[in-house]
Order: structure tokens, then C-alpha cells, then sequence
């Protein structure tokens, strides 16, 4: 009799306990929203200007190299400015070799997004480097005779492609509008 009283009671709770089916949780992705962003025109004593966003921070050097820091997405956009001496095609070369040298660990480099503005004379290319790498986008601008800006994105972490795809398609497009609006003095 006890028995039966022991195994009624086991069987009670086996039977309550397989009520609440456990389902597996679904996979959580990171939503990243970003404001939109307004744009202001940088104006320094460089022979050049453009417009950044807001949301990022500006420092220009003596030799007219910036800066422009992106806090919320923690990263920067390095430009390095270069005065054309009859020597575009030797520049324009070394920052192709730049932007190759992440070829042992992109995953890939599709073709460069050339960009030609013959009313102000600007003429460059935004190359979107998919993969762990330091640095996913690259570009250069140039009016062809006198000026070459060209630029890398960097984030101020472990690279991570899958996670900071989000923050690299909003800071392009900061970087397009960049060399959209450049105006060469």
C-alpha cells in the first residue's frame, strides 16, 4: 500500500512537471538604429573643404591630414592630404597598395564604387573591404592636377565584421557625402 501511495505521488509529479513545454529561445540579433545625419561644411585653411556629419569630431593637422572621430560607433576616419607634384599616378599607386594589403584576411574586396564629379572636379573611389580586417572601407579623391585626399575607416576594436556592419554602412555614407561635397580650392 505504500508503494502505490509513493508511486501515485512520483507520478503526480512527473506528470505536473511535463505540463510547461520548454521551447527554445529564438536567436537575438543587435539592433543598431543611428540618427539621421546632418551634415555641416568644414572650412579650414587646406585647399580643400566638405561636409561631415554632426555626430562625428573633426581634427585637422598642420599638414592638413584629419581626423574624424566617431564617438557612439567608436571609430575614426584617418585622411591623409597630398599635394600633386607630377606625381598623381605614383600616389594613386601606393594607396591602391594600401588598400591590398588586406588581402590575407578580407574575406573579399569587391570593385572599388568609383565616383566622378566633372563640375567640381572630383574624381576618386570608395572600396568596401569585407572581413576581420582593420580597416573596411578606403577611398581616395583627387581633382586629377594638384590635390589627392585619400581616407581609411578604423574601429577602435577587435575587428569583428558580422557585429560593426551596422556602424560601417552608416559611416559610408558619411564618407560618400564627404566626397560628394568636396570642394577643391
Amino acid at each position: 500500500m505504500k508503494i502505490k501511495i509513493v508511486a501515485l505521488i512520483v507520478l503526480s509529479f512527473l506528470i505536473k512537471s511535463c505540463k510547461n513545454d520548454v521551447l527554445p529561445k529564438p536567436n537575438a540579433f543587435l539592433k543598431l538604429e543611428y540618427p539621421e545625419a546632418q551634415y555641416q561644411k568644414i572650412v579650414s585653411n587646406c585647399p580643400f573643404a566638405f561636409e561631415i556629419s554632426q555626430e562625428s569630431i573633426v581634427e585637422i593637422k598642420d599638414n592638413c591630414s584629419l581626423n574624424i572621430t566617431y564617438l557612439k560607433q567608436n571609430a575614426v576616419i584617418h585622411i591623409t592630404y597630398r599635394k600633386v607634384d607630377r606625381n598623381l599616378e605614383q600616389i594613386l599607386k601606393e594607396v591602391e597598395k594600401l588598400t591590398y594589403e588586406h588581402t590575407s584576411k578580407a574575406d573579399a574586396i569587391p570593385l572599388a564604387d568609383t565616383y566622378e564629379n566633372e563640375l567640381n572636379k572630383v574624381y576618386g573611389k570608395i572600396i568596401n573591404i569585407e572581413g576581420d580586417v582593420a580597416s573596411n572601407i578606403q577611398f581616395n579623391a583627387t581633382d586629377s592636377v594638384k590635390n589627392v585626399l585619400y581616407g581609411s575607416l578604423y574601429f577602435n576594436v577587435k575587428p569583428n565584421y558580422d557585429s560593426i556592419i551596422p556602424a560601417i554602412n552608416y559611416i559610408e555614407k558619411d564618407i560618400k557625402n564627404l566626397m560628394e561635397t568636396i570642394d577643391w580650392k
